[in-house]
């Protein structure tokens, strides 16, 4: 089945996009939360983003859930995320922090993840679920940005000019770089 994406005009369909198949539909969803309405699923494009599509996936509103939870919860550890089309990056405090809310019962993540586990079964269908745990010890790791307003690592943290000795990476790692 094919998704046709229109503009209406009142009742009348003025315009329209054959945009990919019906499969595509959480993808494009995610992409409008995320680039239309700050996160806020519903928030301007109410009857499109709270559609349901279908039984047996992690849905948007299951990660807006889960994300308005721990920025309410400073105390939790998460510093912050960012998110793309099927991606979302977060950041921890600490791993402790990070482990202890994924196995807290009684915060969002543990429930929904039991349930999403039981609807899938040993099938994952058209969900995958990819997940890395990096650990970055302070002086270990730089962000850099030129013409572009904080992102990743430097929305979470604190920037600091790269003038004097951080002009240059071996600068701002000083004696950790060894020369080769």
């Amino acid at each position: 089945m094919s998704l046709y994406l229109c503009i209406f005009e009142g009742d009348q369909d003025i315009d329209g996009i054959d945009v990919g198949s019906y499969g595509d539909f959480n993808a494009i969803r995610e992409h409008v939360v995320v680039t239309l309405e700050d996160g806020n699923i519903g928030s301007k494009y109410p009857t499109f983003a709270l559609h349901s599509d279908s039984e047996g996936e992690w849905s948007v509103v299951d990660c807006v859930t889960l994300l308005k939870e721990l920025a309410a919860r400073p105390e939790s550890g998460f510093l912050g995320h960012i998110a793309g089309m099927k991606v979302i990056v977060q950041y921890w405090r600490s791993f402790e922090h990070l482990d202890a809310y994924a196995k807290s019962q009684d915060r969002e993540h543990w429930p929904a993840w039991v349930a999403f586990n039981k609807s899938v079964g040993n099938s994952r269908g058209d969900v995958g679920i990819w997940h890395e745990t990096f650990q970055a010890h302070a002086g270990e790791y730089e962000t850099v940005y030129s013409g572009m307003p904080p992102f990743g690592l430097g929305k979470v943290g604190k920037l600091v000019p790269a003038t004097g000795r951080r002009e240059s990476a071996r600068g701002r790692f000083g004696a950790r770089v060894q020369s080769t």
